[in-house]
């Protein structure tokens, strides 16, 4: 690739596959880069130094670091359905054919017309949202609002549907190490030693950390061979789990770990059948955090300059990526880091202009290297400004002596020290505290088997980090049970300085562009004005300057910002950094795509789909089916010249009246009660009594919440003197088992009794109508009486059919008809439906859908679903009598409070139009006769309603004020949504065989 190509790509060294070129689009431009490389490593080669826009004034902004926390150059990545906004371009690896975009400008980067907010900047200071748009009041909604609107926001969101996919899995591990640097590659190896299972995460593609941008030596051999050799070991150790492009973004409750993997974001498209992301959820024993450090930046006017960066990125693009970031440098450094930058930047061709130093005294090593180079040295003095607009050309250096000098450069490499990257050990509401030898804050209480290894820990030396990976690694392993062999002896490293004075800010200055600036938090445009500001104006305490400002509040969430805000309102209310305070770090560390939190469950997977066992038999009946809680039900089963459903659920509700029907009823809810306190759990958990219940028998049973309102019905039965079967309706079946393991677990640990769900274990079918016994009896196997006398109304037991396959049969009715419920297991479904519907073929048999089982229950006014909302009492439903009196159970107490029992609350009971032509309409509101349609007039609403075959004309069911009492009253039922206003007249909930004779037929 030749040199005019990419013109700041060095002729050799860097981690790049130079025998790999690829090609890729920047804002429409095309561009070369090489395999390794990241977005904003090939941008530099090709001689890119603007690469987005600020939030607030549409300053021109360029790269700033080289990992996670770069805070400018955010670009929209890709386009179409997989465009992503956001994306950090020091992280985005490149990719044959990768198309990325700047933000935030219009109509072009080069030319934003919304840089003139630039020169607005003394009537957009921190705050001005709250001062300003405040009148004339009526502007708000017409204008301010939709203005704000339409400014705020980064990027672009894709508008379309998401084409790939994500996935959840989980580990489990002995030791999970947290960084691939020296420090985490050092633990993780000694863990794995010891025959730990052992997984090590590292955010980066490549492991190495800081090793893969600096010239280091361990143990007498270059770094990077140490590295290749450790990795090497790694990978043989059968234990251990390496995972690149994982990062750690949550630190929770009894050694749980959030991980993101970025399984295929290096590609243009995931390969078939990969996810794009996968969130791990990964449970540690142990677990060392090595998370290595972030540098900071030094606020000074025109810090924000595309050409200004961090000293330790400089090294980085240079020494892994093999690109100049400038060929006339000057490095503004506090410490003995940024002269390494120095001696780097000189040894790969750039010339070093200049090293700005505030310490005043200097090593005699450092002066040398600086004479060895050909740098200028300033000790004790500051870059006071940097200017240039789009890219850097000028900088402005203030000496000992006050005076300025300026020097032309391209790029200004900033080191004002390193900051401990501990946010995953706030994630438990710890503070980190402050450590005045680093001038930084490190790890304070720690999470529960959590501890920190190297830079993260403060211990920013080489060979600290390898020291404190080697010998956190052996402890965990030990906590975890497994013992190290005798402790190695500690790498020897070459020499490094670390001496710091941090200087938070430059004070004075004009940058050429705008006067004064000096950024503190790039991503959010908070000037040191800004924090000024907020001091003056009383936001002090750190979680008001924060909101206040929205320091740290961008997707960067202040890594390059937060240090230098506290320095500045420490200095401005008279106090120490640690005085000041900091705020808490919360997950997530870096942002997380919440289609990796969601993984398969979205769309059509938020709730997988379940089918029933016989439901290829309804297919084959043509049925129409139906969401009915996460299982699809056959909704009816249209027959040919059928207009349209009604008429179908006219002729099924008709068939079953007249004949016999069958209806799958697989998805009811079904829970094995089994244990010797099998009885005392029933008694506890259902209003109406359980303990006379003869085994052989079912019972209707009703279930309050803790406060009292009704939660679910169904039917139990007692199979074997310790043994029940319950039922639940099919969309509570879930609730009420959670409900009933929390009672179980929480409430009662101490009763013998045993609980699963056997819902998916059977199949099971109503037989309804005149002649459902008949067509039983072409089924059940003739050992087994099932006669009026032998089998009667709410008998369950034990039975076979087809010869001998093992069954159960229960006599209950939903439809108010003689019926029986067949249950078999679940792989005999569909034999199942086709014995009963052969055996029931000279009886006219008839599938029956929900609709046509839920007209019947509307005409036997049984409650379900609609009735069962959450907000009513058993009393309410007319199912008081069945509190039972003799007995505690959950929610009693809570009951019979004085709301609850009030007589006018309302109740339920049945309605029939006085036009018997009229439609009833479920949920609408009953006001009475000659009353306005108001709130205050409101006296109840219909539950449910539904065309009766029977009666010939439309019933309903609700829920009215004193309803019992008001019998043969009549009221309007008003739908101001659909435009309904019908006189009703009230009646009693049944209104088809009131006695109940046919049931016991």
């Amino acid at each position: 690739m030749s040199a005019s190509t990419q013109p700041f790509r060095r002729d050799q060294g860097g981690l790049i596959n130079r025998n790999r070129p690829l090609s890729f689009r920047f804002d429409g431009r095309s561009h070369q880069g090489f395999e390794g490389d990241t977005l904003a490593s090939a941008l530099l080669a090709n001689g890119v130094r603007l690469v987005g826009r600020s939030f607030k004034y549409h300053r021109p902004r360029g790269i700033l670091s080289a990992g996670p926390e770069e805070p400018n150059a955010l670009v929209e990545l890709r386009s179409g359905a997989r465009r992503e906004p956001n994306t950090r371009a020091t992280v985005t690896e490149l990719f044959e054919g990768l198309e990325a975009s700047s933000q935030n400008r219009w109509p072009s980067l080069a030319f934003d017309l919304l840089s003139v907010n630039s020169l607005l900047g003394p009537a957009l200071q921190a705050g001005f949202y709250y001062k300003t748009f405040m009148w004339p009041a009526s502007f708000w909604e017409k204008l301010y609002e939709p203005l704000i609107r339409r400014a705020a926001g980064l990027g672009r969101a894709a508008g379309l549907e998401d084409p790939d996919h994500y996935e959840k899995a989980f580990a489990f591990c002995d030791v999970l190490v947290i960084g691939g640097g020296p420090a985490g590659i050092a633990a993780a190896l000694e863990a794995g030693r010891s025959g730990a299972r052992v997984i090590i995460c590292d955010e980066d593609s490549q492991f190495g950390g800081r090793l893969l941008a600096e010239r280091r030596e361990i143990d007498g051999r270059s770094a990077m061979e140490w590295l290749s050799a450790a990795l090497a070991e790694l990978a043989s150790l059968p234990d251990v789990t390496i995972m690149p492009r994982s990062t750690v973004f949550g630190v929770y409750d009894h050694g749980v770990y959030g991980v993101v993997e970025r399984v295929t974001d290096h590609l243009a498209v995931p390969p078939p059948h990969q996810p794009r992301q996968r969130s791990w959820r990964i449970t540690a024993r142990r677990a060392v955090l090595a998370a290595g450090a972030i540098e900071r930046p030094i606020v000074f006017a025109g810090n924000d300059t595309p050409g200004v960066m961090l000293a330790g990125a400089v090294r980085s693009y240079l020494n892994r990526y093999g690109v100049l970031p400038g060929r006339e440098a000057v490095v503004f450094t506090a410490g003995d880091d940024g002269w390494t930058t120095a001696r780097d930047l000189a040894a790969a061709g750039a010339r070093v202009a200049a090293i700005v130093d505030p310490r005043a005294e200097l090593d005699a090593g450092l002066m040398a290297l600086a004479a060895q180079i050909g740098a200028r040295v300033f000790a004790g003095s500051v870059v006071c400004a940097a200017s240039g607009g789009r890219a850097l050309t000028e900088i402005a250096i203030r000496d000992a002596s006050q005076r300025e000098h300026k020097l032309a450069c391209d790029l200004l490499a900033v080191s004002n020290g390193w900051n401990p990257t501990l946010h995953l050990t706030s994630h438990q509401n710890t503070r980190p505290v402050w450590n005045d030898a680093i001038h930084a804050f490190v790890p304070g209480a720690m999470p529960a088997g959590l501890s920190v290894a190297g830079s993260a820990a403060g211990r920013f030396s080489l060979a600290d980090a390898l020291a404190d990976g080697t010998r956190l690694g052996r402890e965990a392993a030990a906590d975890s049970g497994f013992d190290s062999a005798a402790e190695p002896a500690s790498p020897s490293t070459d020499p490094e300085g670390l001496a710091i004075a941090p200087v938070w800010r430059v004070k004075g200055g004009r940058g050429r562009l705008v006067a004064g600036k000096a950024f503190v938090d790039f991503q959010n445009d908070v000037t040191d004005a800004d924090i000024e500001l907020a001091a003056r104006e009383g936001f002090k305490p750190v979680e008001h300057l924060k909101r206040y400002t929205t320091l740290g509040m961008a997707t960067d969430q202040g890594k390059t910002s937060n240090i230098a805000g506290l320095a500045i309102m420490a200095e401005q209310t008279g106090q120490t950094i640690p005085q000041t305070g900091t705020t808490i770090f919360r997950p997530p560390y870096t942002p997380v795509a919440i289609g990796a939190l969601a993984g398969h469950h979205r769309g059509r997977d938020f709730r997988p789909t379940r089918l029933s066992p016989t439901h290829s038999w309804s297919q084959n009946q043509g049925a129409v089916f139906i969401e009915a809680g996460a299982w699809m039900r056959a909704q009816y089963y249209p027959r040919l010249g059928e207009t349209d459903w009604l008429t179908s659920v006219n002729r099924e509700v008709l068939a079953v009246r007249n004949g016999v029907g069958i209806c799958d009823v697989s998805t009811l809810g079904k829970i094995d009660i089994q244990g010797a306190d099998a009885v005392d759990f029933l008694e506890r958990v259902y209003c109406n009594g359980f303990r006379a219940l003869p085994v052989g028998k079912a019972r209707y049973g009703l279930m309050l919440r803790e406060d009292g309102f009704v939660m679910d019905d169904g039917t139990t039965s007692r199979l074997a003197e310790t043994h029940f079967l319950m039922t639940t309706t099919t969309a509570n079946a879930g609730k009420v088992m959670q409900h009933l393991e929390f009672c179980h677990q929480v409430l009662w640990p101490g009763l013998d009794v045993r609980l699963v769900s056997v819902s998916e274990q059977w199949a099971q079918a109503a037989i309804a109508g005149p002649k459902a016994r008949l067509v039983l009896q072409g089924v059940v196997d003739a050992e087994h009486d099932i006669c009026n006398e032998a089998f009667p109304y709410l008998a369950a037991r034990a039975v076979t059919v087809g010869g001998g396959i093992p069954a159960r049969l229960f006599r209950i009715s939903f439809s108010g008809e003689l019926a029986y419920e067949l249950a078999v297991p679940a792989g005999y479904g569909v034999a199942m439906m086709e014995a009963l519907m052969a055996a029931g073929a000279d009886h006219g048999i008839t599938p029956y859908g929900t609709e046509a089982l839920g007209v019947m229950r509307i005409e036997k006014g049984h409650v379900a679903g609609n009735e069962l909302s959450g907000q009513t009492t058993a009393r309410d439903l007319g199912l008081g009598k069945m509190m039972s009196s003799k007995k505690d159970y959950l929610g009693r107490l809570m009951a019979q409070r004085a709301a609850l029992v009030e007589p006018d609350r309302p109740m339920f009971v049945g309605f029939r139009p006085v036009d018997a032509s009229q439609r009833l309409r479920a949920g609408a509101h009953f006001i009475g006769v000659g009353k306005p349609a108001t709130m205050e007039n409101d006296e109840g609403y219909m539950t449910s309603v539904a065309y009766s075959p029977v009666l010939g004309h439309w019933i309903g069911l609700g829920l009215l004020r004193n309803g019992p009492q008001r019998i043969g009253e009549r009221i309007r039922a008003v739908d101001p949504v659909r435009n309904g206003d019908i006189e009703v007249e009230i009646c009693t909930a049944c209104f088809v065989d009131v006695e109940g004779t046919r049931l016991h037929g």
